[in-house]
């Protein structure tokens, strides 16, 4: 029997609608829980800033494995299964997190969290397009992404708001019970696949598109981009908390943890970006996203308030738009095997915010925060670079790579 894909009006489509941005608001409200908290872990647990951002790292890295391990596995699984357990796994993992007595556990537990929270980012998208009408595709997609913003912004200011008052055990016990509610709503809630089919593609032909892409520059620049400016922006979050806090400034934590805020301008860049993109080229978007970044970071070398709030706006509103622009990008070029493309281009992403988040605070640490930020500049300079070399010969690289990536 032929079912037809969830339109506007339909029941169905405000379930997957509300359930999905639901999904969305969750995962990122636990995968960057402790962000807003490191300098209560530097006190907790007598460690370095560079230290404590390995509790962030270690969830991207989870992020990054798992999303590696569903790049084989997840067109064999129901997608909405796979993704109502992820929810739940990874809210007891964070209600868990709430207990920890010393950061070796904490570091595990996030990677654990990392890996349950990648079965939703693996296959969220493949099912809007499956279950979704194609005249409200766009509407479902921004408010999954939405929710993702959402999520880490609320998630963010509450975590620091709540750690304030009390401590991150609580702010972790806060989020943890939020997110298991919101797994249980979904699970009851979120409409089966009826367009799913169990797809077995052998893991040697999986292999082999992938590397197709790694070694041609048009997709590894762009794959690298990802990395550097996700890298960048995390820097950034990971550590303005320090220097707001620190006696140069001197904030109490309640305005401290409203510069997590600021992520209203990402969801601003991505649909202004977004909707720019429909006229001009993608490429050079990018471009003009990545300068408009570098702006904003340079900003943050004035120490002052109105500056670092101009600074960290800018360089949201840009990073959205970067990231929309060179996602956009790889999925019109891989005009076959897209899910790998699409895969590698998230893998690079989260390793990013691994590497950079927390080796960048080594910078912070030795040498200062100008050093730091002049550091982070340099790093999406070579974002833009990269990208440009990537995006050179934009129909050459989109005709050319189809016909090898049929194999």
């Amino acid at each position: 029997m032929h079912h037809p894909k969830a339109g506007r009006e339909s029941v169905r489509f405000r379930r997957i609608r509300n359930c999905i941005f639901l999904s969305g608001l969750s995962v990122f409200a636990q995968l960057y829980l402790f962000q807003p908290v490191l300098s209560n872990l530097c006190r907790d647990f007598s460690i370095s800033p560079a230290m404590s951002s390995l509790a962030v790292s270690f969830s991207t890295i989870g992020m990054a494995t798992g999303l590696f391990i569903w790049a084989f596995k997840a067109d064999t699984i129901k997608r909405e299964k796979l993704m109502a357990f992820s929810l739940i796994a990874s809210a007891l993992i964070t209600l868990l997190t709430a207990l920890a007595w010393n950061f070796p556990i904490i570091l595990a537990l996030s990677l654990l969290k990392g890996i349950a929270l990648s079965g939703v980012s693996a296959v969220a998208l493949a099912y809007l397009n499956e279950e979704v009408s194609p005249a409200v595709i766009g509407v479902a997609i921004s408010l999954y992404l939405s929710g993702n913003t959402i999520g880490g912004m609320s998630g963010r200011v509450c975590g620091a708001l709540i750690a304030g008052w009390s401590n991150w055990h609580f702010s972790a016990l806060f989020i943890g019970l939020t997110a298991l509610i919101i797994g249980i709503v979904f699970a009851k809630r979120f409409p089966a696949s009826l367009h799913f089919h169990p797809q077995h593609t052998p893991f040697k032909i999986k292999l082999r598109r992938m590397g197709g892409f790694l070694t041609r520059f048009s997709f590894l620049g762009l794959f690298l981009t990802a990395a550097l400016i996700l890298g960048a922006f995390v820097s950034i979050y990971n550590y303005i908390s320090f220097i707001l806090e620190s006696p140069v400034f001197n904030l109490p934590h309640y305005i401290v943890a409203m510069v997590f805020l600021m992520y209203i301008t990402g969801v601003a860049g991505s649909m202004c970006i977004g909707k720019l993109s429909d006229r001009y080229d993608a490429a050079l978007l990018l471009k003009l996203s990545l300068l408009v970044m570098l702006y904003g970071i340079f900003l943050l070398l004035i120490m002052k308030l109105w500056a670092m709030i101009a600074g960290l706006g800018l360089m949201t509103f840009a990073f959205s738009g970067a990231n929309a622009m060179s996602s956009r990008l790889v999925s019109i070029r891989a005009h076959r095997a897209k899910s790998s493309a699409t895969c590698l281009y998230w893998l690079f992403y989260y390793i990013g915010s691994s590497l950079i988040g927390s080796s960048s605070g080594t910078i912070l640490s030795t040498h200062g925060w100008n050093a730091f930020v002049i550091a982070i500049a340099g790093i999406v300079l070579l974002a833009l670079i990269l990208s440009t070399i990537a995006t050179r010969h934009p129909l050459a690289s989109a005709t050319s790579e189809s016909s090898r990536t049929r194999a």
